[in-house]
This record gives C-alpha cells, structure tokens and sequence, in this order.
C-alpha cells in the first residue's frame, strides 16, 4: 500500500532563482508597493517563507527572526529613531520605579536618602 502511495504523488523539482532575481523582489518589496503575497502571486513564487528568507539575506531594512513581531521600518534612520524612542521610554520608567521606591525607603526609615538642595548654593 505504501509503494502505491509513493507511485501516485508526482515528482515536481524545486524551483531555483537567481541572485539577481532575489535582489529585484527584495528591492520590489522594500519599496511597500506590494505585499510579501502579492510578490508571490506575481512572480509564481512559492513557499511560505522564501521571499522572507532572500529579505534576510539581501535586504537592506532589518527583518525579525522568528520570535519577533512586526515588517520592518522605512528606511534606517527610522528605525533607529524608533530604537532610541523605546530606550528612552524605558529609562523613563526606571527613573519613575527608583523615585517611587526612594520614597517608600524615606517614609517607611523615615531618613532622607537624597541630599535636598541649599539655597545659598
């Protein structure tokens, strides 16, 4: 029963693309015109992953690996803004945390941990 199986399914070799034609669809979806299905559909593409794959590898934006979430920002400069965005709301937040904490210490101590300015000064 299994040979019978195996005879039925027919043989379909993978397709192989050149590097030049990866570049041009990278380059085709980076621009946003299309999405990464309407790419597929165009150029016969198939596989779920594939075009990603060529985005990871000859793509100039950053592309999230498996676990990450989101496509990838226009253009660098972008990116980075949004980078420095998130590292400065985080920082932001610990500031608020080691207040918050400061002041529980001093009302439950009741000392003053941080030195309050003089006028004279």
């Amino acid at each position: 029963m299994r040979k019978e199986n195996l005879e039925k399914r027919r043989f379909i070799p993978r397709k192989t693309y050149s590097d030049s034609f990866k570049r041009m669809v990278v380059s085709e979806y980076e621009k946003g015109i299309l999405n990464k299905d309407r790419i597929q559909e165009k150029y016969g593409i198939g596989g779920n992953s594939r075009v990603l794959s060529w985005c990871r590898k000859f793509g100039k934006l950053h592309y999230p690996i498996k676990g990450e979430i989101g496509r990838p920002m226009k253009g660098p400069q972008k990116q980075r803004i949004k980078e420095l965005e998130k590292q400065l709301s985080d920082a932001k937040l610990k500031v608020l945390a080691y207040k918050k904490l400061i002041s529980i210490t001093e009302q439950e101590e009741n000392i003053s941990i941080l030195k309050k300015g003089t006028a004279g000064r």
